[in-house]
């Protein structure tokens, strides 16, 4: 497709129906980390540790929405939004992890946020697992440990009966692409962990979890609250480096289906397995590191049958594109694509965010959707993260702007020109927050946050201003 072709913007709307979002995550936003009852999170034992976040950054107060949820609730009215999605705290509703330590003010606190969403006219998307695992867990073996799957499942459990009689609409865990690797990896991210090898029984565990908490919910809650269960996973486009390049095309395909069908394929695909591509590639990893046996782990007959399927749409976090090409050494773990044997590099003319990893990149998001809509049978997909940062330093956020224009005009191209089936949008985030270990020096929000001020004041920018005309039109309607 020729640039011209591929940027032309598409004056239309979405379908009735469609839903807008603004999203955040708990340890994110709301403070009050040791108030109430809450327990100890795999993320304040990182940011309390030296070193670990930027100028020693945390989430102990971050926007404070602990208290001021019901500001947020309303700045979300005055936005338009028809959907808020946010992540329950694990430790603030069963402070050891345990329903044994059921915490009445936790469970208190989000049946105030979500009666609030919905006397607002606001539907709550919640997202149960957002990187903040109990300390507790952690200090048995976390993701490493095959008790994890009881651990979760227990939990998710204590927040269907909860709220599952007001909250409809599930995702089990957000990004585990990130919360496996920057966190069993490569150390970036809380537990701090960099190992690698251990990378697969991490994301194993992971994926056993999320079937047998949908399949839990489904024998258990949904009959009677009719609700949906959903996972949200993240990604880049891969685009080949040179199209015309058939080694660079196959490393594309290559590194999509080893990143992400690595978690998408045993949920949306037709076995319930990983990729071949996948399993290949971790062979190579075997031999090369003389490891004695395979460290993917084999899903069972059983387990194929209870993680196909598995999800009721396909959350998607998207924000940027790489450019691909194969590596012809051996594979190598200081980078997830690395190890991989996948070169993954940008175009200098790319315009970047203030997050080095950022680069605007439109037209990614319309091919990346494209692809799941090919590679599994064009399922319900929600994008559930979309955003750019900045430094914070203006309120006419420009480059914000432009960035929602042309991301979410993708969108609309992938629902009405490639006939892809996406119900939803999500904007991230809903306001300025703590953003894991680069601390506050990176802002996504539509909202200024002034981490300065003991009340946290919340500003509109002036892309909050451009969204919410987006809503209110429904997308881009013919001038």
């Amino acid at each position: 497709m020729a640039a011209e072709d591929r940027d032309a913007f598409l004056y239309d709307t979405f379908p009735e129906g469609f839903s807008w979002s603004t999203a955040t995550a708990s340890y994110q936003i709301e403070g009050a980390w040791n108030e109430g009852g809450r327990g100890e999170s795999i993320w304040d034992r990182f940011s309390h540790t030296p070193g670990k976040t930027l100028d020693g950054d945390s989430g102990d107060v971050a926007c404070d929405s602990y208290h001021k949820y019901l500001e947020d609730v309303e700045n979300m009215k005055k936005l338009g939004t028809t959907h808020y999605r946010f992540s329950l705290s694990w430790s603030r509703i069963l402070s050891d992890g345990t329903p044994a330590s059921l915490n009445p003010a936790g469970v208190d606190y989000y049946n105030r946020v979500i009666d609030a969403l919905l006397a607002a006219g606001i539907t709550p998307m919640v997202t149960l697992y957002h990187w903040d695992m109990p300390q507790t867990f952690q200090d048995q073996g976390g993701f490493y440990n095959d008790q994890f799957i009881e651990w979760y499942t227990n939990y998710a459990r204590v927040c269907f009966d909860k709220f599952g009689d007001r909250v409809k609409s599930w995702i089990t865990f957000n990004e585990p692409i990130c919360s496996v690797w920057l966190g069993h990896g490569n150390g970036d991210h809380a537990p701090g962990l960099k190992e690698p090898v251990k990378v697969f029984l991490a994301a194993h565990n992971l994926l056993r979890a999320h079937a047998r908490t949908y399949r839990m919910y489904q024998a258990e809650f949904k009959a009677s609250q009719k609700g949906e269960v959903g996972i949200t996973l993240n990604n880049d486009w891969s685009e080949p480096k040179d199209p015309s390049n058939p080694l660079h095309q196959a490393a594309s395909e290559k590194i999509l289906q080893c990143k992400f069908g690595w978690y998408a394929n045993p949920i949306f695909g037709k076995d319930g397995d990983y990729p071949q591509a996948l399993k290949d590639q971790v062979a190579e990893i075997q031999k090369v590191m003389g490891l004695p046996e395979s460290p993917l782990p084999q899903f069972t007959d059983a387990e194929k049958k209870e993680i196909k399927g598995s999800s009721d749409f396909f959350g998607l976090n998207h924000y940027s594109t790489r450019l691909v090409s194969p590596i012809d050494g051996p594979p190598d773990p200081s980078s997830e694509a690395g190890f991989f044997q996948v070169l993954e590099e940008t175009d200098p003319s790319w315009k970047r965010g203030q997050s080095s990893w950022l680069f605007v990149v439109p037209w990614g998001l319309r091919r990346l959707i494209a692809w799941i809509s090919k590679t599994y049978d064009n399922p319900p997909v929600i994008v559930t993260e979309n955003g750019i940062s900045d430094a914070g330093e203006t309120l006419q956020d420009d480059m914000r702007i432009d960035y929602y224009r042309t991301y979410i005009n993708e969108v609309l191209k992938a629902i009405k020109i490639d006939k892809c089936n996406v119900r939803g949008y999500t904007a991230w985030s809903l306001m300025d927050n703590f953003e894991w270990a680069m601390g506050y020096s990176e802002k996504f929000g539509l909202m200024q946050v002034d981490f300065n001020d003991p009340q946290r004041k919340r500003t509109p920018k002036a892309s909050f201003n451009f969204y919410a005309q987006v809503i209110k039109d429904n997308g881009f309607p013919k001038k």
